[in-house]
């Protein structure tokens, strides 16, 4: 008896070397798989001196939950991780780095309507470099426990939050606190899991994005 292979669909996937102020930057591509495209989506990744890269299990979360809603989808290494030249640059040069990614999405796909995302270190990077030009900014893990706020007070583009509720740099309380205080538009969404990374609960962070405005 003859097996039926399983045909899935072919999604575009390219791998890709941005020139990046510093040097050149690592970026993967992703296109939806069923759909072309109707949002282009940048996301930014956590801490590069804290082991955060653009494969990091809750980046790659985001990225398939944002292609689930029809988004292509940019991830980047900053400065300095993995095969982007450089070194790391207290921030400030991470900001350069995914607006060169921003840009280079935006040239691609300039009739599309596009999102800034980021987890942790890039949920600020992310809010900061989209507020005022995105259609949305997502912060996810927000390490609300830290005092810099990356321009929240003044930010007036929608904002959705979505946190563990058991995120150890930024509890319940601190993140319900701030986003109170913030302007509208603005959501936030908790996912119960066990910390900041979302352990055992990472299909339930994807399946976040399908109830997004």
């Amino acid at each position: 008896m003859l097996a039926h292979a399983k045909i899935e669909s072919v999604r575009k996937i390219e791998s890709l070397f941005l020139p990046g102020l510093a040097g050149r930057l690592e970026a993967l591509l992703e296109e939806p798989e069923d759909m072309a495209p109707t949002e282009a989506a940048l996301v930014c990744h956590p801490h590069p001196q804290h082991g955060g890269t653009m494969h990091n299990k809750v980046v790659y979360r985001i990225a398939r939950g944002l292609r689930g809603t029809g988004a292509v989808v940019l991830r980047f290494n900053y400065r300095g991780v993995n095969l982007s030249e450089g070194s790391y640059d207290e921030g400030e040069g991470e900001l350069d780095d995914a607006r060169v990614a921003l840009d280079y999405l935006r040239a691609r796909y300039p009739a599309l309507p596009f999102t800034v995302a980021g987890f942790s270190f890039g949920s600020r990077i992310a809010l900061r470099l989209g507020c005022g030009v995105a259609r949305r900014v997502i912060a996810v893990g927000f390490p609300a426990a830290y005092k810099e706020r990356a321009g929240l007070d003044t930010c007036i583009t929608p904002r959705v939050f979505i946190q563990s509720t058991h995120d150890q740099f930024g509890s319940v309380e601190q993140i319900e606190s701030i986003v109170a205080a913030l302007p509208e538009p603005k959501q936030l969404h908790f996912i119960e899991a066990q910390d900041h990374f979302f352990t055992g609960a990472l299909e339930a962070l994807e399946a976040v994005f399908k109830r997004l405005d």
